[in-house]
């Protein structure tokens, strides 16, 4: 059953346990083509995703992330690649904007994610035989979650958003 927006952004949580499941191919594709579909500036679409399975691949991305082995375990890591050439401003933030929407992809189906900024980029793009002119951006493991983490806090509405200026509190 498929959950509402909403739902899906207060259950998901970052997952850094994994059980040894595949994903099927469908499922895949459905979470590949959220990121596809996301928007970006000026429509430029700046990015190139690797889908890694292979489990001595997925070792080796996870010992180039600083040794966070847990990345190995999950059934797929995700690449995600920025194209400065094509949008030298934005491409870093259009890349984020089409992982969030594979996270909360993959979290309407079930499955787990963990975003990983911790990593070595150049072993990363030796690795994955990345060409010199695009820029490692993040690492999303996904799999199916062998853990329930709890919410973590979360500040509230009026310590982060203000009306009109900073610093004037918001008035719905």
């Amino acid at each position: 059953m498929r959950m509402a927006v909403m739902e899906v952004i207060r259950k998901r949580r970052s997952i850094r346990k994994y059980k040894p499941t595949e994903i099927p191919r469908e499922h895949l594709i459905e979470i590949l083509e959220a990121g596809r579909l996301a928007p970006s500036a000026g429509n430029r679409q700046p990015w190139k995703f690797i889908v890694v399975r292979g489990p001595e691949q997925k070792r080796r991305l996870a010992e180039a992330a600083r040794g966070q082995m847990f990345i190995a375990d999950a059934a797929a890591v995700i690449v995600a690649l920025a194209e400065p050439e094509t949008s030298p401003r934005w491409c870093d933030k259009d890349v984020m904007i089409a992982m969030e929407n594979m996270v909360l992809a993959a979290a309407e189906l079930g499955y787990g994610s963990c975003y990983i900024g911790a990593f070595e980029e150049e072993e990363v793009k030796r690795l994955l035989k990345i060409p010199d002119g695009l820029r490692v951006v993040i690492l999303l493991p996904i799999g199916v979650p062998d853990e329930s983490p709890p919410q973590r806090p979360r500040k509230g509405l009026d310590e982060v958003f203000f009306g009109e200026e900073y610093g004037k509190p918001l008035v719905p």
